[in-house]
């Protein structure tokens, strides 16, 4: 069994952390911590995966060359099209009737990622989850709505042990049927709600429909957020629509699903729970690791999972890092919020172009709704993009949309330095998700 470090202790409202001696230990010990984890991590691997030995071999590590933490850059990457390469349990690190709890990816892009947990392993999700929950501000008196979707999608289940564990009380409406979602929150005192950032809008935008105020007609004070990428605009718009705390959670199917890093509310970036994952950033085209501040992609390993251990792990996903103290209190390092994904990356006009930095363009202009999707498509040889988005019902009656459309080209233009023509559609007109939502539309073929 992989060496874990989970305590039982006996919390009350005022305490700050659910795990202070980890939350807050000194980063040389913590760092001690890791290494002692990575080495025995590395050996279990070798020794109980023939996959994973075959691997090092090539690589000419063996368990005993790890002798620093900075030794990891030995180790090869581990990417999501190996993990499909060994698709369904080649990685795994257990005998089959050791695994308990199987999750997995929705396998879209080709075949799922899967998620195999032990018994241990399901101990240490909700630990990790508990410590995202606590962070946020919810408690045991709360009642949280779980609007994540059941099934083989880690995020519902993850989000319902953490609150479980902490002993709030947890209702698991799953996601869609929305107007059965509002009653529930307004007859039940919903305080917090966990599902997508772009779901709660629409569950306000069902709301209003309803003839329900968002900021007074329910007791919610928590939105806990993740599965896709959000920027700050949105989450001001969440906040100011329902007059609550938006908090972040990121986490990976290939990791533990959410759990991996936590948003304690100070807006500095998301605090990775360090004793159970270590973090990298690298730079994507090279794989040379970089030194905190840089921007780079996060690569993750896990220090204690059994089933399916994971050795630097390429998650496509952009950010920074540090490991400055933060104001919290707590000494884990913090990854900033996503700023994109490498895949995500489009090239328009010899300029390189994410999405989310279209998002916080649109989301500064004032008359627009949160409802926006961006068309990818070629005009002969050349990628062209084009924005469409929904003013607010207020600025539709108004008019002025020409003004409008002007604005936002403007916004652009002034974040991209980039013309991109832009479609003002009315309100209702783009598609709603009561999952991820689908901001990108590909016509490129």
């Amino acid at each position: 069994m992989i060496e874990n470090y989970i305590l039982t202790q006996v919390f009350t409202p005022a305490m700050k952390y659910w795990n202070k001696e980890i939350e807050t230990m000194n980063l040389k010990e913590l760092k001690k911590l890791q290494l002692r984890k990575l080495k025995k991590t590395v050996k279990y691997v070798y020794d109980r995966n023939r996959f994973y030995r075959a691997m090092l071999k090539k690589a000419r590590i063996r368990p005993d060359d790890i002798k620093s933490l900075k030794d990891i850059e030995k180790i090869p990457f581990l990417t999501k099209d190996d993990l499909r390469k060994y698709y369904p349990f080649g990685l795994v690190c257990v005998p089959m009737n050791e695994i308990v709890e199987i999750h997995a990816s929705s396998g879209t892009t080709g075949k799922p990622v899967v998620g195999p947990y032990t018994k241990n392993d399901l101990k240490i999700w909700s630990e990790v989850m508990a410590r995202c929950l606590y962070a946020n501000g919810l408690r045991k008196n709360d009642i949280m709505q779980n609007a994540y979707g059941y099934g083989l999608f880690t995020g519902a289940h993850g989000f319902e042990r953490g609150a479980q564990k902490i002993g709030a009380l947890v209702v698991p409406t799953s996601s869609g049927n929305t107007k059965r979602q509002i009653q529930l929150m307004k007859d039940f005192g919903t305080t917090a709600l966990a599902c997508t950032p772009s779901y709660s809008l629409y569950v306000a935008e069902e709301a209003i429909k309803m003839n329900l105020n968002p900021k007074k007609d329910f007791k919610l004070r928590l939105g806990l957020f993740g599965a896709e990428a959000w920027g700050d605009e949105i989450r001001k718009k969440i906040e100011s629509t329902w007059n609550i705390k938006a908090l972040e959670h990121y986490g990976l199917t290939e990791i533990i699903g959410p759990g991996v890093s936590l948003d304690c509310g100070m807006r500095k970036g998301l605090h990775v729970n360090a004793d159970h994952f270590y973090m990298e950033i690298i730079d994507p085209k090279t794989g040379e690791t970089l030194e905190p501040g840089e921007k780079g992609e996060l690569v993750f390993t896990t220090l204690t999972k059994e089933a399916f251990p994971v050795l630097r792990f390429r998650t496509k996903d952009l950010a920074s890092y540090t490991e400055e103290k933060c104001k919290c209190g707590r000494t884990m390092p913090r990854h900033s919020r996503i700023m994109g994904r490498s895949d995500d990356m489009m090239k328009v006009k010899g300029v390189i172009v994410f999405p989310s930095q279209i998002e916080e363009a649109v989301m500064k202009v004032k008359g627009v709704s949160e409802n926006y999707q961006i068309i990818k498509y070629k005009k002969g040889v050349v990628t062209e993009l084009m924005v469409k988005v929904e003013p607010t019902e207020t600025m539709f009656k108004k008019g002025s949309l020409d003004k409008l459309k002007k604005q936002v080209e403007e916004e652009i233009y002034s974040t991209l330095n980039l013309r991109i023509n832009t479609e003002i559609v009315k309100p209702g007109t783009l598609p709603r998700s009561e999952g991820k939502a689908k901001r990108v539309v590909d016509l490129t073929g």
